[in-house]
């Protein structure tokens, strides 16, 4: 399944946002895989001081962005896992600073973090490997947004693009 693959009805406008940072001939499978091996390279190559930097007053510090990564995916593959499996009930939103406030990620060390990065990300690539076309395509709601199994996968890597450009422009 590819962004080109989706319509426009599979997914909230907002997160077009992100699915735009995906190649349009990358396909979900490609797209976390490319995503682990960019996590895993960027997390060697810091240090424990640059874990705590941030850019400016009040903005996150690379830990909790990398953190913040881990928490939208296990939620985005929580959400895909239970449309996939036909579950009809509406799932609620999140409140991302609050979540990274409970996080405890600026005590963390980078391996504990890459440690459950791969945890998360291993278990969404098995999850949607093993989907059917069928899975993919169906829909369900989260956030009040109607969403289908494939739009919450490729938004998983697309958020991640989304902060990696960050991390880049604004960090290092």
């Amino acid at each position: 399944m590819r962004i080109t693959d989706l319509q426009v009805d599979e997914f909230n406008f907002f997160y077009a946002t992100y699915l735009k940072k995906l190649d349009e001939q990358e396909d979900l499978m490609s797209a976390l895989l490319k995503g682990q091996e960019w996590f895993q390279n960027f997390v060697a190559e810091l240090n424990n001081e640059q874990l705590a930097y941030s850019y400016g007053e009040g903005k996150w510090t690379i830990a909790e962005v990398l953190v913040h990564l881990i928490d939208t995916e296990r939620i985005f593959q929580y959400r895909a896992f239970r449309i996939s499996r036909n579950d009809k009930t509406p799932m609620p939103g999140f409140e991302q600073d609050d979540y990274i406030i409970e996080s405890n990620c600026n005590i963390r060390t980078k391996e504990d973090i890459l440690e459950e990065y791969l945890s998360v990300r291993n278990a969404s690539i098995i999850l949607f490997k093993n989907m059917s076309e069928t899975k993919l395509k169906r829909f369900g709601t989260a956030s009040g947004m109607p969403w289908s199994v494939a739009a919450l996968g490729l938004a998983i890597s697309g958020h991640q693009r989304h902060h990696e450009i960050i991390l880049k422009e604004r960090y290092l």
